[in-house]
């Protein structure tokens, strides 16, 4: 029974690659958003680590954990019934763990001069909190169909690397909403310096619109793309962690190197 594997040591040892990730691709992302020189950001700059960062781990952790390292990546794979809401509520907590960590590295090791407000996302000038979260919508939206079309165990001949496929999304939603909202795009990067900082000025549009833009891209991807046909009790049954979506025909490549999987395992 799922029950008893949650307690497993693989099930431990997967919240805890999820909190490891998110640690590393906060800590290296934020600290290429800091303002090392005086003038306009590096939006390339920015943005290549970010992408680079979310593909380097989750390539690293992907047959550990599903290399999700994103709260609403999370949330997405819940939405759309391929992973327990208790593994889901582990992965969340230790998400937002391994963020406060990896941040508060970066914050100890950073000159005080340079802090600011280590990378907080704010909202730009001009723009309201309605723009703000559509823009985090659309963001996670794109992520989120991204993931699930190039993790999808039924798509044949799948060709790259998924984990690189993923950080050239997170790379281009950094490329537009940085000039919006900082690109929040993950509510545990967004989460990390708001509370080393002491700031949550518009903070709930950080994780509003990532979580309804997963939900959306689940829901699309699922229902509407590339449908699976499941019926209720059956994605009842995943959600209460009696039943793996591995019955779908979900392939376990725990220890085969060939290929990342970003689901529930």
């Amino acid at each position: 029974m799922e029950n008893h594997m949650e307690m497993s040591m693989s099930f431990w040892r997967a919240v805890f690659a999820e909190f490891y990730g998110t640690m590393f691709f906060v800590f290296f992302g934020l600290g290429a958003a800091l303002r090392w020189t005086t003038g306009p950001h590096n939006v390339l700059h920015v943005a290549f680590c970010f992408g680079l960062a979310a593909a380097t781990f989750i390539q690293s952790i992907g047959h550990i954990s599903g290399g999700h390292i994103n709260p609403a990546v999370t949330f997405a794979y819940l939405i759309g019934s391929q992973m327990s809401l208790f593994r889901a509520f582990f992965y969340i907590i230790a998400q937002c763990l391994g963020a406060l960590a990896g941040a508060a590295v970066l914050y100890g090791v950073t000159p005080n001069n340079m802090r600011g407000n280590l990378a907080l996302n704010t909202l730009q000038p001009g723009i309201s909190l309605g723009m703000a979260t559509t823009i985090e919508i659309f963001l996670t939206l794109q992520l989120v169909v991204c993931i699930f079309a190039v993790t999808d165990e039924r798509r044949n001949g799948r060709l790259g690397s998924a984990a690189l496929a993923i950080g050239f999304s997170v790379l281009m939603g950094h490329l537009l909403g940085m000039y919006y909202t900082g690109a929040g795009m993950n509510p545990a990067r967004s989460f990390a310096p708001a509370v080393l900082v002491r700031n949550f000025v518009n903070h709930w549009v950080y994780w509003v619109g990532p979580m309804i833009g997963g939900a959306m891209g689940a829901l699309l991807y699922d229902f509407m793309l590339f449908p699976r046909f499941r019926g209720l009790s059956e994605r009842l049954a995943t959600l209460k962690g009696a039943r793996s979506p591995e019955a779908d025909g979900q392939q376990d490549t725990r220890g085969e190197p060939i290929e990342l999987k970003t689901q529930a395992l």
